[in-house]
């Protein structure tokens, strides 16, 4: 009788503990829908504006991904065939950074000098000084490069060796460091001009 005495006190605290907690757990509640209320509209703002961000992310996502294959597939299309009106304007419309390249590459393999002069100007700093720098040397002007410095130098000197001016030619060539791609080109030049 003890024991079950025992299990019945026991039993009560369980239930007083888990009234105390049902009745925390409605306060809370009721706290909770109180909050809701005043705060409704702020709420349904922010999860609205969350649902907008994500949704407008996928489809500018999307978006990008459709024009960077149209872009891909012009290109390809060019690759084919250069003179493929149709594909240009879709490239350069949908990539132009490709298209500028695109447009680069093909300026060179032709000598084509209006489009080289063209793409001079170009937002993209490498690509413009490549640019100067091709036209330079088909037109056969100095040429002044940040990317293809020892290049011009060479080139430069070429053009002084033509003039005759020796000394100016070999003085541009010695600005050509040992670690350069163009060392041995540069120091070959200046033995043979030294035989003549």
């Amino acid at each position: 009788m003890a024991n079950y005495k025992q299990g019945f006190i026991l039993t009560i605290d369980d239930v007083k503990k888990e009234l105390n907690s049902d009745e925390q757990m409605l306060a809370s509640a009721f706290k909770a829908e109180k909050l809701y209320k005043k705060h409704k509209l702020k709420i349904f703002t922010v999860v609205g504006l969350a649902i907008l961000y994500f949704a407008g992310t996928a489809i500018m996502t999307s978006i990008a991904e459709g024009k960077k294959e149209t872009a891909n597939t012009a290109y390809l299309t060019l690759e084919k065939n250069v003179k493929d009106t149709t594909a240009l304007e879709t490239l350069k419309t949908n990539n132009p950074a490709l298209f500028e390249l695109f447009s680069y590459q093909n300026a060179v393999k032709a000598s084509d000098t209006t489009a080289l002069q063209g793409l001079t100007t170009s937002k993209n700093e490498i690509l413009a000084d490549l640019a100067s720098y091709h036209l330079a040397v088909i037109q056969g002007k100095p040429a002044d490069s940040k990317y293809n410095a020892d290049l011009s130098k060479v080139h430069n000197a070429a053009l002084l060796f033509k003039e005759g001016k020796t000394v100016e030619a070999k003085e541009e060539l010695e600005l050509i460091s040992e670690e350069s791609p163009v060392y041995n080109i540069s120091k070959m030049i200046k033995h043979y001009s030294i035989k003549g």
